[in-house]
């Protein structure tokens, strides 16, 4: 005849009961003070001595970086970064370094695995957790490969933000791209070569990362140095929150935002106003060689473009010049009309406005590469760039 099974509630007294009992066995002279003090130090408490128990009584001394790390980009599981690979089931080996703690732990291989490469496979559902920057194998991480083949010498957590913040591609990627094509002759061949996203080490290290498409018998700045107490990622940004601290701007610059601080008494966009922040002159030359890029598109390639910052690979085909993207079997037509002359101007931009912070983290670099492209987008379309006012 089957028993009839105890009440939780009983099972769990009794185990713990049980417990005690194994944990202060009668041993001769256990009346002794001494004695029962050394037997009370080796009791293994299955429950707390007192209760009612309460996890929020149990002390975490990191409890506010978990929070802050919690509610931060790197930790949104929701998020498209750690998203896209749902239906796959398996995180792309080359996309699984930073956007996975699993994946970027296999790059470095701080799991064990050979270094340089992801030998997988990566699950989904993983977002840039805490061993990504609190590994102790950070520390024998020396220098870190950019995308144009720079080895650039990094220490301690720099390398989780190098790895990371570089960007997929280079200027050199441009050049390997159109060869010695025809500088102003759509080739089918051609296909928009995209920076990546959030590129704050490309733009920081400058003309010396060679992220940018960098123009023949042109100078270009390089890694931008700023004051002293300003040398890493984690002197502005908070590593947790990723809330980029002002306070410390303030010791240089007189501005009510990081935005409104300019690093010149110049002014690069034409506009001669030099009481807005720099980031207005980027912004707006950013504007100019976007719209040269749509009119070169339809009066040199004679295809009209259109720019969607929404979905891939961003530029898209409007051929009849309606302003609304073509469609093909219901999807929208990818432009392919490109010149040598138009996609190494449109990579350009796209780096620029790749990383939001470009105004702060190297705004030389990325006023050049944005004058450069104008000034070089300028000669087919017979624009006088002079007339423009625009300053490098």
């Amino acid at each position: 005849m089957s028993r009839k099974p105890r009440p939780t509630w009983f099972v769990l007294a009794a185990a713990s009961f049980a417990i005690l009992l194994i944990g202060a066995p009668s041993v001769p002279g256990q009346n002794d003070p001494a004695v029962s003090e050394e037997a009370e130090t080796i009791v293994p408490f299955a429950l707390p001595k007192s209760g009612p128990f309460n996890p929020a009584d149990i002390e975490i001394k990191n409890d506010q970086s978990i929070t802050d790390w919690f509610r931060s980009a790197h930790a949104d599981a929701a998020a498209e970064a750690f998203r896209h690979w749902d239906e796959e089931e398996e995180i792309t080996a080359v996309c699984a370094t930073c956007h996975s703690g699993e994946g970027f732990r296999d790059f470095h291989g701080l799991d064990g695995t050979t270094a340089g490469k992801v030998d997988g496979p990566i699950n989904t559902g993983g977002v840039v957790d805490c061993g990504t920057c609190h590994n102790a194998g950070l520390a024998d991480i020396e220098e870190i490969a950019f995308p144009s083949g720079l080895m650039h010498p990094v220490q301690g957590v720099e390398a989780s933000c190098m790895t990371c913040h570089q960007g997929r591609t280079a200027g050199s990627n441009v050049v390997k791209a159109v060869g010695d094509m025809d500088l102003d002759e759509p080739n089918a061949d051609l296909r928009f070569i995209n920076p990546h996203y959030a590129t704050a080490a490309a733009t920081w290290l400058g003309g010396y990362g060679g992220s940018g498409y960098h123009y023949d018998g042109k100078d270009y700045s390089g890694r931008f140095f700023h004051a002293r107490p300003v040398s890493s990622c984690v002197s502005c940004h908070e590593p947790h929150t990723l809330e980029v601290a002002f306070e410390p701007c303030l010791t240089c610059h007189q501005a009510d935002s990081a935005e409104g601080i300019r690093i010149a008494r110049q002014s690069y966009d034409g506009s001669g106003n030099t009481s807005k922040g720099i980031k207005s002159d980027l912004q707006a030359n950013a504007a100019t060689l976007l719209e040269m890029i749509k009119a070169y598109a339809a009066d040199v390639a004679e295809v009209p473009i259109l720019y969607d910052g929404t979905r891939y690979p961003y530029f898209f085909a409007d051929a009849n010049g309606d302003g609304v993207v073509d469609q093909s079997d219901g999807k929208a037509v990818a432009y392919t009309s490109w010149t040598p002359r138009s996609l190494r101007a449109a990579y350009n931009w796209k780096l620029v406005t790749a990383d939001p912070g470009n105004y702060v983290h190297n705004p030389p670099y990325m006023l050049e590469l944005l004058y450069d492209s104008i000034e070089d987008l300028g000669g087919p379309l017979g624009t006088d760039i002079e007339a423009l006012n625009l300053l490098r």
